[in-house]
């Protein structure tokens, strides 16, 4: 034994010797050659395929984004792995994600065929630049490895299978995010959305309701459609109406039935043009945009109207409001109108698809038709004052009654006034743990009469006051023809 043992040492030594003689003296272009033939010979005696996933492309370290679809797949099914490590997982800061520790091993199988995954890292080695040191991150990947003759199938129909699953994952363990751009900030920053809105709570027609529901998920559905007639896919959507009626509230559904995200534009925070189209760009599919209050964020409807000419000569005091407000102008955001409709509906706003633009307005005669038009804002949404339909859901959700005898007299006083879905609610919402259902569909009923009675001492005052208006009228002319 002791005779085995020295012959393979003196073999292994001999070995070493002759390799490093070799590659001390080998020329370069002899040693090139036999490392490809080497490399040949392995790939003919090696029946398996391997491919590499790894967490960064390019030499900027620029995430990979089939990196963390893999991953995320392999979170429900690296079953027979015994190493795994816990992160938080990236779009959800409450969920746990499980994966596969580096240098482990676990098996798929997908029409029969097996296949193995690999996790593995590449330690890069720090890199000084005079002064200072660089400490770069380990690069981790993915590594499949399936037998030569199923190569088609992997490639064309396992590896699809992967990301569609793994994009189906992340989509369940994400949070739903509202984006901002206030402040005077040229880039979007978030918080999670948390909006409990749905549309089975909206106070409106039922009849309303599904015909917007039915809208956005033919939306959601019709990308090949979207496709085939050429257009972006994307859908404008005006919520138009008094203050009080719900569009913030409708937006929350709309994200909420969807799963979008919301991005919150404040279109005076946006210093140009130039600025307004980037925070587009960097917007996200499956994601609505948002625009509060339209009429009033900037004044653009007045671009469109020709320029008076220059009186000949001005008074100092309108010359200087002029030139303070010219000043204040040019200080603020220079949005145009032709910025706004570019970012709508021009060649920028095909860059992202699978998104919703909605405008809110309280005064939709006061935006311009060019921002209105169908094909821009393709769905107008009225949500005007509570009805007896809208009262019914709001009572179920205020108070949790179908019906009560005070129903009735709802009915009858909610058709002869105007009021807010926003005050019924207030209305509905119980003080104190004292008050009742009944106490407050009283309160209800109280506030009713008491708007009807305002409407109708209005009524007469404005009749009153044409009156007075017609006597005047008549006296002048009696007065004229008297002269």
């Amino acid at each position: 034994m002791p005779e085995t043992w020295s012959a393979v040492g003196s073999a292994l030594v001999t070995f070493i010797f002759f390799w490093d003689m070799f590659r001390r003296y080998c020329p370069p272009g002899l040693h090139r050659y036999l490392e490809k033939c080497t490399a040949r010979l392995s790939r003919f005696l090696n029946p398996n395929i391997q491919v590499s996933i790894h967490e960064y492309t390019g030499n900027h370290l620029r995430p990979h984004e089939a990196y963390s679809i893999v991953n995320a797949y392999l979170s429900l099914n690296s079953i027979d792995a015994k190493r795994l490590k816990a992160e938080m997982a990236k779009e959800n800061e409450n969920k746990l994600m499980l994966s596969m520790d580096e240098y482990e091993e676990t098996a798929d199988v997908f029409n029969g065929v097996q296949v193995t995954w690999t996790a593995g890292k590449v330690s890069t080695p720090p890199r000084t630049g005079g002064f200072s040191y660089y400490l770069e991150p380990d690069r981790r990947f993915y590594k499949l490895k399936f037998h030569k003759c199923y190569k088609k199938m992997m490639t064309e129909e396992y590896l699809e299978h992967v990301i569609r699953k793994g994009r189906e994952i992340q989509a369940r363990n994400r949070q739903r995010k509202l984006y901002t751009n206030g402040h005077s900030m040229s880039y979007w920053s978030h918080i999670v959305f948390e909006h409990p809105a749905k549309f089975a709570t909206l106070a409106m027609e039922p009849e309303k309701k599904e015909e917007i529901v039915d809208d956005l998920l033919t939306f959601t559905k019709s990308k090949d459609y979207y496709a085939r007639i050429g257009k972006a896919w994307k859908r404008g959507y005006l919520l138009y109406g008094p203050p009080g009626t719900g569009k913030s509230t409708m937006i929350a559904a709309m994200a909420n039935l969807l799963d979008y995200d919301v991005y919150d534009l404040e279109l005076t925070s946006v210093k140009d043009n130039t600025e307004l189209r980037k925070l587009l760009t960097e917007t996200t599919t499956k994601s609505i945009i948002v625009i509060e209050d339209i009429d009033c964020s900037l004044d653009l409807t007045g671009q469109r109207t020709k320029k008076e000419e220059k009186p000949a000569e001005e008074k100092p005091e309108n010359v200087e409001k002029k030139s303070s407000r010219k000043e204040k102008e040019e200080s603020g955001s220079k949005v145009t109108l032709s910025g706004l409709l570019n970012f709508i509906d021009g060649l920028w706003s095909a860059c992202a698809g699978e998104r919703l633009i909605v405008f809110t307005t309280n005064y939709v005669d006061k935006l311009d038709p060019a921002l209105t038009r169908r094909g821009r804002m393709d769905k107008h949404i009225e949500l005007s004052y509570c009805k007896y339909e809208g009262f019914k859901v709001l009572a179920k959700n205020y108070l949790e009654l179908d019906g009560h005898p005070l129903f009735q007299s709802i009915e009858e006083l909610i058709q002869e006034v105007e009021i807010t879905p926003a005050d019924v609610a207030e209305n509905l919402m119980p003080k104190s743990a004292k008050e009742g259902p009944e106490q407050c569909l009283q309160n209800l009923i109280c506030i009713l009469k008491e708007t009807k009675n305002r409407k109708c001492r209005e009524d007469k005052d404005a009749e009153t006051n044409d009156d007075a208006e017609t006597i005047k009228d008549a006296a002048a002319v009696l007065d004229t023809h008297a002269m």
